[in-house]
């Protein structure tokens, strides 16, 4: 096959699912987002996508990788490459759809409630007033971590626990129009799970450990990783979650109580998985591209059946 990894960037990621792809006698080109070029109609009346050159509607499938930060133009118009990508008949891993829905932390929670799933109690609002209504209603319960909607590693967090700390934050964050996610503090103990799935299967899981003096698990802000063998009510609520937004592959983080309880807390459809394979051994990337095999076995048998 011929894979054309879209990303952000080279490293540590892409270098894995090119040893993979190489590993199982696939080609692979690692192209930058940046680089998309679409020419559509004109006399010839062809419609093509490039990068750095290369052809991608050319390509057995794509790898969706980091989508780079940008305006909002340039955000929408590379997802709708991918969209783009799909809809000529490329499968695109993860979906477009499936990072649409995992990027945003308000629809990725919308739809594991509606899924069923135990989520912390979240307000989303843009108006000052309406947060700080949610700010007091919440607060005697405990703290709130203050989110951005859309933010990855851990950056951007605020926890609170007074109504004038509160206050102090969101007003300055009023004057950029920024949305207000608001999420009650979970007293997990400064641990969470981390699993991995892999096309409908976890692969393997991390407990993850905040570092000392700090709250956050995230393995890059310094948190442990370890290997964790999930019990099947967990598996279970992990591949729910993952299926909610649809992903082919994805991380999916479960935040144990104290009480007993535990919630899905987020998933992630761009997930890294360093931690996780220096913690458990396993070959991430290898499982990732033999789901990337059998999705482009299934697309070809459709577009030969359509030409038929």
């Amino acid at each position: 096959m011929n894979i054309v990894i879209l990303s952000a960037r080279t490293g540590w990621h892409t270098d894995e699912l090119c040893r993979a792809l190489a590993d199982r006698g696939h080609g692979a080109r690692v192209l930058p987002y940046e680089g998309l070029r679409a020419h559509v109609g004109g006399e010839r009346g062809a419609a093509t996508l490039t990068s750095e050159s290369a052809a991608v509607l050319n390509a057995d499938a794509v790898l969706a990788r980091i989508i780079p930060g940008g305006s909002l133009d340039q955000i929408i118009y590379r997802v709708d490459a991918l969209h783009w990508i799909e809809e000529r008949g490329v499968p695109v891993i993860n979906s477009p759809r499936a990072i649409e829905r995992a990027v945003d932390k308000f629809y990725t929670t919308a739809l594991l409630q509606d899924a069923g799933l135990p989520t912390p109690e979240t307000v989303v609002c843009e108006r000052l007033a309406d947060a700080m209504e949610a700010v007091r209603a919440m607060l005697p319960g405990g703290d709130i971590i203050l989110k951005p909607i859309f933010g990855s590693m851990g950056h951007g967090l605020v926890r609170f626990s007074d109504p004038d700390t509160a206050f102090r934050v969101l007003r300055s964050l009023e004057g950029i129009r920024a949305v207000f996610y608001l999420q009650r503090a979970v007293d997990h103990g400064g641990r969470d799970i981390r699993a991995f799935i892999v096309g409908g299967r976890v692969i393997g899981a991390i407990e993850r450990g905040a570092p000392d003096g700090d709250w956050r698990t995230n393995v890059t802000r310094g948190g442990s990783a370890t290997s964790f063998k999930l019990p099947a009510e967990w598996e279970r609520l992990a591949l729910r979650a993952a299926e909610a937004i649809g992903g082919d592959y994805a991380g999916v983080d479960l935040l144990p109580s104290r009480d007993g309880s535990v919630f899905v807390l987020e998933v992630n459809a761009i997930p890294g998985w360093q931690g996780l394979q220096r913690a458990t051994g396993l070959d991430v990337a290898g499982a990732i591209v033999a789901h990337l095999e059998r999705k482009v076995i299934e697309a070809t048998g459709h577009r030969h059946a359509v030409r038929r």
